[in-house]
């Protein structure tokens, strides 16, 4: 009689445990409710430079953080829009807005689930869900928790010539 050779297990084999569970884990991470407002973050301007070597439009992305961090409805999402782009444009830099207003618009988007989209603030699937009145005054409470006692220096607007 033959014995039969039992193979060796794969590196693959021992793996599968601890990646089925962080697979699961992360999952569940992104099913947050659409109706919990998480604290807020931001990272300046994601995806895109703070600003250059003599402007700096970082206080622009944040106060824009702040709006997409909130959400709200469609129309809030095309002011904040609109608002970066102005604010961006003030600082002297019009091109630049332009680029940063049409990144938001296509990449904001809440059906995207992204750290920087509409909404963020919420668990994903919120959409352009308007703030229910205690909705409003959690978000407006966590965000004047948030707020830093004053504007960073680097990125005060520059002065106007009168």
């Amino acid at each position: 009689m033959q014995r039969r050779r039992t193979p060796a297990p794969s590196p693959l084999a021992s793996a599968r445990k601890p990646i089925a569970a962080a697979a699961i884990a992360l999952m569940l991470g992104g099913c947050a409710s659409p109706h919990v407002l998480r604290p807020f973050t931001t990272d300046g301007c994601s995806l895109f430079p703070d600003g250059g070597s003599e402007t700096c439009w970082a206080d622009c992305c944040v106060a824009h953080d702040r709006a997409y961090w909130r959400g709200g409805t469609a129309s809030e999402r095309v002011l904040a829009d609109r608002e970066l782009r102005q604010c961006v444009a003030g600082r002297g830099k019009p091109r630049l807005a332009g680029l940063m207003y049409w990144g938001v618009r296509l990449g904001g988007m809440p059906l995207f689930p992204t750290w920087y989209r509409w909404g963020y603030g919420w668990g994903y699937g919120r959409g352009y869900e308007p703030l229910a009145p205690t909705e409003q005054r959690t978000a407006g409470e966590m965000l004047e928790a948030h707020r830093p006692p004053r504007p960073d220096p680097a990125c005060e607007a520059p002065p106007h010539d009168p």
